[in-house]
């Protein structure tokens, strides 16, 4: 079993911190897992992703050229990897924000309203936590 997972979304909104949180568990489970992250020079604002290899066995590589799942925070990153995500892959979208829907219909979309989620919570800034519950509840692999 191997599992490859996209977190991507604007500087600041925790996307690294996500995959770095879901890698730490992963490992945490024992299984082999590899985290590679990628941000613009701009702390804020810029582009961010990061890409999750889960694995039983060793990982070869840690690149994700058809990631099985994406977890997308922002249109823009909606629109750079919708069309990598590996056919019968897994979008989940930050719908509070995200005003499109991806074109492709060989996938399962799951949409977060998490704007609304954080508020009803009290805490706006846990958006990527919220976000990274609903992936470790719907994918089951940690």
């Amino acid at each position: 079993m191997q599992v490859k997972i996209i977190f991507a979304g604007f500087g600041g909104q925790g996307v690294l911190m996500m995959g770095y949180s879901y890698a730490h568990a992963a490992m945490n489970e024992g299984f082999y897992v590899t985290y590679l992250p990628s941000y613009g020079a701009e702390v804020r604002g810029g582009s961010a992703n990061c890409t999750v290899a889960v694995s039983d066995e060793e990982i070869a590589s840690p690149i994700a050229s058809e990631p099985d799942y994406l977890v997308i925070m922002n249109k823009p990153s909606l629109f750079t990897f919708q069309n990598r995500v590996a056919p019968q892959g897994t979008i989940f979208l930050n719908s509070s924000i995200i005003d499109v829907r991806p074109t492709r219909t060989d996938v399962t979309i799951f949409e977060v309203p998490l704007a609304e989620m954080a508020a009803s919570v009290g805490n706006p800034r846990s958006q990527n936590v919220i976000m990274l519950g609903a992936f470790i509840k719907k994918t089951g692999i940690i």
